[in-house]
């Protein structure tokens, strides 16, 4: 009798594809980039013309060794470079310089954060392990035409990691959520800008089945074309469901490689894989072996950021900041920074935090400039946050001044003076208008008295508008308990 979908597990393992942002290829001194008129980022070594010699890329290991760090991997002692062969177009050379049985990064791992029961509400941590970081030389892209299937060689040779997690991913969240850490802190390293649009971020997926409780993996079936990361959350959803729906029915699963069309939600057969390829890797005779000593590496231990969750944990414990806004600030290394600064500058955290992950990030939303270019610094920040805590401003008063803070680039003090935004802390006119209030509502203040709380914002309200706003609300509650107690 066949299971229910409930009782299977799946397992999935992640190939993931990194581009290195590097000045220059991997082994030639011609440049690295996108967007440039097909085949001009090339030269003799790209091209494999007889008698071009490789010379390694320093930036390129000193990036990955970073990256290995970042993900907690041994760095290894000595790594070496071997020729993969095959023969495809998208490879000049007919062999794709990697690295085999010596990796440069082994093990390590990403900590990932699963979705929790609402936004608002933090949701599981777990690490998910590492294989390996190796690197290696990207290749070429082929553009097909409806007759004919041209090569654009400006992407070959540029420099290219290769993360391979452990078979330890079992929901199509959980992938998601790998690759969302992983691309953070590899942008946050500066070691990619992991631009899945321009081929700079490449998933593959294997993707199993098994019973729930079955230690033994069952047969893989790898996923193509996952071109977003929300492709790989869904992709790896509809593999799943289908080998369940294969299993359940009493078909089996064959070992394959399938392409999934995230536009369509649908999957379809690529080519039978039965056994792994024989690609033939022998050391290259052009490379030396890199011996990666204890200097090295601590020379770029020094240059890490504080990982995105260890930073998330922080803000929460140092500066008492909700969940809901240290998700906001952490993903971005200039943002967290700028908080930061903000925060010590003005003294209050939380008052910063609010201004920074509400009003200043939908400015920048709406005027399509990002943080960078803005004309709101940390110091505007404070000086809004201190006008508030201060009472010298109301707290819709200060929406209008961080408009035109963000607007002119002036500082609070300066838009409140220009614009006579100062609340009224005179007792004596405050007074008067509570009085004028009170005696223009009676039922309001007869409500009060009688207990209910809520019939005294009827009485606020009413010197609020008298005052134009300028009213201290503080000061206006207090001196209108103490005329409706009297």
């Amino acid at each position: 009798m066949s299971q229910s979908p409930s009782n299977y597990e799946a397992v999935i393992g992640l190939e993931v594809h990194v581009q290195l942002r590097t000045a220059s290829k991997m082994f030639t001194r011609v440049a690295a980039g996108y967007g440039q008129p097909e085949n001009t980022l090339t030269d003799p070594v790209v091209l494999a013309l007889p008698g071009a010699l490789p010379v390694m890329n320093k930036e390129a290991l000193d990036k990955t060794i970073k990256a290995g760090l970042i993900l907690d991997c041994t760095i290894a002692p000595v790594c070496k470079w071997d020729r993969k062969n095959y023969f495809y177009p998208d490879s000049p050379k007919n062999y794709q310089i990697s690295q085999y049985d010596q990796p440069i990064c082994v093990g390590g791992s990403v900590e990932i954060e699963l979705p929790g029961p609402s936004r608002n509400v933090m949701g599981e941590h777990k690490k998910i392990p590492l294989t390996r970081i190796h690197l290696e030389e990207d290749v070429g892209k082929l553009n097909h035409g409806a007759s004919d299937s041209l090569v654009d060689y400006n992407r070959a040779g540029t420099p290219l990691m290769e993360i391979v997690s452990e078979p330890a991913i079992h929901s199509a969240d959980e992938a998601f959520a790998f690759l969302t850490a992983l691309r953070t802190a590899m942008v946050q390293g500066g070691i990619s800008d992991c631009d899945m649009e321009k081929g700079q971020l490449r998933c593959d997926a294997n993707i199993s089945i098994r019973p729930a409780g079955e230690t033994k993996l069952g047969t893989k079936v790898e996923l193509k074309n996952l071109n977003s990361i929300s492709f790989v959350r869904d992709g790896i959803a509809h593999e799943i469901r289908r080998q369940i729906a294969v299993v359940t029915s009493g078909g089996a699963i064959v070992q394959e490689t399938r392409d999934y069309d995230g536009q369509t939600g649908a999957s379809q057969s690529l080519r039978s894989k039965e056994m792994a390829h024989d690609y033939r890797y022998f050391p290259d005779p052009d490379l030396m072996p890199v011996k990666v000593d204890e200097a090295w590496q601590a020379a770029i231990r020094a240059t890490l950021p504080e990982p995105m969750f260890d930073r998330q944990r922080r803000y929460m414990d140092q500066f008492q900041l909700p969940y809901t806004l240290t998700s906001v600030l952490v993903p971005q290394l200039a943002l967290g920074a700028f908080f930061e600064e903000a925060a010590q500058l003005s003294g209050k955290p939380q008052a910063a935090a609010n201004w920074i992950a509400n009003d200043l990030l939908r400015e920048l939303a709406a005027a399509g400039v990002d943080l960078a270019g803005s004309k709101v610094r940390p110091t505007h920040i404070a000086g809004l946050v201190k006008l508030v805590e201060s009472g010298i401003i109301s707290s819709n008063s200060a929406k209008e001044v961080f408009v035109e803070m963000f607007a002119t680039g002036d500082q609070a003090d300066a838009i409140v003076g220009r614009k006579g935004l100062q609340q009224s802390t005179d007792t004596g006119e405050l007074e008067r208008w509570v009085a004028d209030a009170i005696a223009a509502d009676p039922k309001a203040a007869a409500g009060f008295r009688g207990g209910n709380e809520k019939a005294l914002n009827a009485i606020k309200g009413a010197v609020m508008k008298a005052s134009k706003g300028k009213a201290n609300p503080q000061l206006v509650d207090a001196i209108a308990r103490k005329q409706l107690e009297a």
